[in-house]
């Protein structure tokens, strides 16, 4: 009986304790199902200008492509018809060679092709090639013949290696 008066007590003590630590908190604003969060304003000087929304998607987005052959692109499924390996090479050379490659690919009419990195694991983060392809991806003159980037599988080299999915020629 001392038993259970204890554990009454003790249940007591723990709602008193959540009361005065949730004395304070607000809930958030109501919002239906799906829709996005709000936004919050930034802090810092009223007058600064924000910045203007990018020309294209981003390409992780797929957004040039239904959900079925993004789903087979972030598989691996669509048939790699092309490698890249960047292993080795320079910054400038590196950037060099994608952006030729891509062009050459797009020229033959490939759809599906892999661009190897490396993981480049070291002391100071991911290498610089695995950092630097996918700013280099956006850029306007190999952007607009890629539909889709997603991270590779790891039979086709995972986290250092990329799938592009190609635009048609038109």
């Amino acid at each position: 009986m001392a038993r259970a008066r204890s554990d009454l007590a003790a249940a007591h003590d723990d709602r008193e304790l959540w009361s005065e630590a949730m004395r304070d908190v607000t809930p958030l604003p109501e919002r239906r199902a799906g829709s996005p969060p709000p936004q919050r304003r930034a802090s810092g000087p009223a007058d600064a200008v924000p910045a203007p929304p990018p020309a294209q998607q981003p390409l992780d987005r797929f957004a040039g492509i239904d959900r079925a052959n993004a789903e087979r692109l972030k598989r691996g499924l669509h048939a790699i018809e092309a490698s890249l390996d960047l292993h080795g090479m320079t910054q400038a050379e590196a950037h060099r060679e994608l952006i030729d490659f891509v062009a050459a690919s797009y020229q033959a009419g490939r759809r599906c092709v892999l661009i190897i990195t490396g993981r480049g694991l070291g002391p100071n983060g991911p290498g610089v090639l695995k950092s630097a392809v996918p700013r280099w991806l956006e850029q306007a003159g190999l952007r607009r013949r890629i539909l889709a980037v997603a991270g590779a599988q790891p039979r086709h080299g995972g986290a250092g290696a990329f799938y592009l999915l190609l635009r048609r020629q038109r």
